[in-house]
């Protein structure tokens, strides 16, 4: 019995508020339960040093959880670098770069800022889901002022952890899942239901090929549901 009494298959409720920032290019507020992550893009009309004057354009990402975001206070210690933030939003930043053509996009930058307001476990997965959605609502604002002349987006992208816990394997594991859980992974879906990345981890023990199979196969059902609700989100705009 999992502790929030959800089936094995059964991912949390979900929602995706958009337009929650006035000033942002795109924006969106994304619910995975209790884990709560700001998503926001920035259009800059700059590329980083190493791509100026080739013509492409760039999309990148920053991962920040507010300092109560968690059961205890996390330190706002600007001179002490946190090396799993800077995991997780270059991970954000490859997931979503995978789904967008950015030589259509000119010599241009966006800047997906995930800013995690109340942590339950999965906030990765969650910015990238709410990540991908702002990112899409940038590149609308772009086209609808003609600036670029095709949409550069070329799919869809969604993130959702799954692992083993007492033993079953399970879908969008929680917080009390997901510190007690025996494996704990997170798969990065496209559209197409291919794998762009995989991060996992036997915490006790080790995982069999068959159970990253079935973790998968959970992770591709949810990802049709994210996948709808990523396009209610942007098409509501």
């Amino acid at each position: 019995m999992r502790p929030s009494k959800r089936t094995p298959n059964q991912i949390r409720n979900v929602s995706i508020e958009t337009n929650v920032n006035a000033y942002a290019e795109g924006s969106c507020l994304i619910k995975f339960g209790n884990t709560h992550v700001l998503c926001t893009a920035t259009i800059e009309e700059k590329v980083p040093p190493f791509l100026r004057n080739k013509g492409t354009g760039w999309v990148t990402a920053e991962y920040n959880m507010l300092a109560r975001s968690t059961h205890t206070r996390n330190s706002r210690d600007p001179m002490k670098p946190n090396g799993r933030n800077i995991e997780i939003q270059r991970l954000i930043g490859r997931s979503l770069r995978s789904v967008i053509d950015v030589k259509k996009l000119g010599e241009r930058q966006i800047i997906i800022d995930c800013d995690v307001i109340q942590a339950d476990g999965g906030t990765r997965c969650a910015s990238i889901t709410g990540g991908y959605v702002a990112l899409a609502l940038a590149v609308k604002k772009i086209m609808d002022k003609r600036t670029i002349k095709e949409n550069p987006l070329i799919g869809l992208v969604c993130a959702l952890s799954c692992g083993i816990f007492n033993g079953n394997v399970v879908a969008d594991l929680d917080y009390d899942e997901d510190s007690k859980c025996e494996v704990d992974a997170n798969f990065v879906i496209n559209q197409n239901f291919d794998l762009v990345e995989i991060q996992g981890t036997a915490e006790q023990g080790a995982m069999s090929f068959e159970q990253v199979s079935q973790m998968y196969e959970l992770a591709k059902k949810a990802a049709a549901k994210i996948f709808e609700m990523q396009k209610n989100a942007i098409n509501k705009n």
